[in-house]
């Protein structure tokens, strides 16, 4: 059962989503499952068929979401045509689709920040881009804007910035979560003042090249799940800063930024984990009609229509909330309030973790084997409830909003 509830979709939004359903399929789930078994160096190494997977990509059309969709849409249009794309692509696979959104967004970061300059410096690149926020002895409260912690002193950070003339010397790090991080040519990078009297929300923001001397990196992330989603360390020793790359500073307007850096984040989320939720809504329905037992396909049980039944509840009612809540922050001046994005990254990947977890139970014990995808979502899913903001500290924070 596929059927469009949003009755906006014109012919091209279809079409875009077909051209996406099709490259998920041939391009992205079958590289998915050879980089899901390599080691972590090999996946980035040159020769690594994870870099023809980006040619593919750019061949698509899609660099430089959501304005590469065309000038003719409304915001509302575009933001739901940016919610199909990102459900399709991560329905292939989410580590790759992530990668991949990340490749030349440096311009875009730069024209939302109204710098012109930087549109031009970063367009000349080719690049992968990466959010460095993330530090190895801080985890949430990195990202906890709304609590009183984050004005403490006593709560150092790992990567620390000092003004000098009118440069600005960065020294310390950031840790092996950061998306992309081991291949990022360019980075929105958030630092403290090492001087701050006011914990983590004195803080800079820069947008900057990462070939600066002084930046090095570490070993790529082994971890369980989103193995084809690249993360790493991002070292600093008496790295020099130009001005140029300067985009704002101080405890009056950093945790604003930092807020709506988040709340986008939180969106975005759920527009992905919501394509890997019906992945793996759809492989549970396949398996149901063709599995027997008892004579018959599973799907002729009483139980597994019900399992399935509930699946495909949640996954329209996480998909739908997720929707409005996009559209609602792109068309509303200024953004939703965060505890509204909150929700859309809360219901969306918790979502997502149920469905993998109900697809196992389908499958029985093949779901545990690495030969059935299932396997796989299930480590992807459970990522999902930590990353960009560990749900129940989301949860928390939205409530000090209210």
């Amino acid at each position: 059962m596929d059927i469009d509830l949003d009755l906006t979709l014109t012919e091209e939004m279809l079409a875009i989503r077909e051209s996406c359903r099709r490259f998920a399929t041939e391009v992205l789930r079958p590289l998915a499952a050879k980089l899901d078994r390599m080691d972590p160096e090999a996946v980035i190494a040159k020769d690594s068929p994870l870099w023809d997977g980006l040619e593919k990509f750019k061949a698509l059309g899609l660099v430089g979401m959501p304005e590469c969709y065309g000038d003719d849409l409304t915001p509302a249009q575009r933001t739901l045509m940016h919610s199909i794309v990102c459900e399709e692509l991560a329905w292939g696979d989410v580590g790759l689709f992530i990668t991949y959104a990340l490749y030349n967004m440096a311009p875009g970061v730069a024209k939302a920040y109204g710098r012109q300059d930087l549109v031009d410096f970063f367009s000349q690149r080719d690049e992968i881009f990466c959010l460095a926020l993330t530090e190895p002895n801080h985890g949430c409260d990195m990202v906890g804007f709304s609590e009183a912690s984050f004005r403490d002193p006593k709560g150092r950070a790992d990567l620390r910035v000092r003004r000098d003339g009118d440069d600005f010397i960065l020294n310390g790090q950031k840790a092996a979560w950061v998306s992309c991080g081991t291949i990022a040519g360019s980075a929105v990078l958030f630092a403290t003042y090492e001087d701050s009297k006011e914990g983590r929300a004195d803080g800079v923001v820069f947008l900057l090249p990462l070939d600066l001397p002084g930046i090095s990196r570490g070993k790529p992330l082994d971890k369980i799940g989103q193995r084809t989603l690249n993360q790493g360390e991002i070292f600093f020793d008496n790295v020099r800063v130009p001005r140029q790359f300067f985009l704002m500073d101080g405890p009056a307007i950093y945790p604003h930024v930092l807020g709506a850096t988040l709340r986008d984040a939180n969106i975005a989320m759920g527009q992905q984990f919501i394509g890997v939720a019906r992945a793996a809504y759809d492989h549970a329905l396949a398996y149901a009609k063709e599995r027997v037992q008892g004579g018959v396909p599973i799907i002729q049980h009483q139980a597994v229509k019900l399992r399935l039944f509930n699946m495909f509840s949640k996954l329209t009612a996480a998909r739908s909330h997720v929707r409005r809540i996009a559209m609602a922050n792109a068309t509303r001046d200024g953004g939703l309030p965060f505890p509204y994005a909150a929700t859309a990254k809360v219901v969306a990947t918790q979502t997502c973790l149920d469905l993998a977890h109900e697809a196992i139970t389908m499958f029985g014990g093949y779901g545990l084997c690495r030969e059935y995808p299932v396997e796989k979502l299930f480590r992807d899913a459970r990522a999902s409830l930590i990353e960009d903001g560990e749900n129940t500290m989301l949860a928390l924070m939205a409530v000090s909003h209210f």
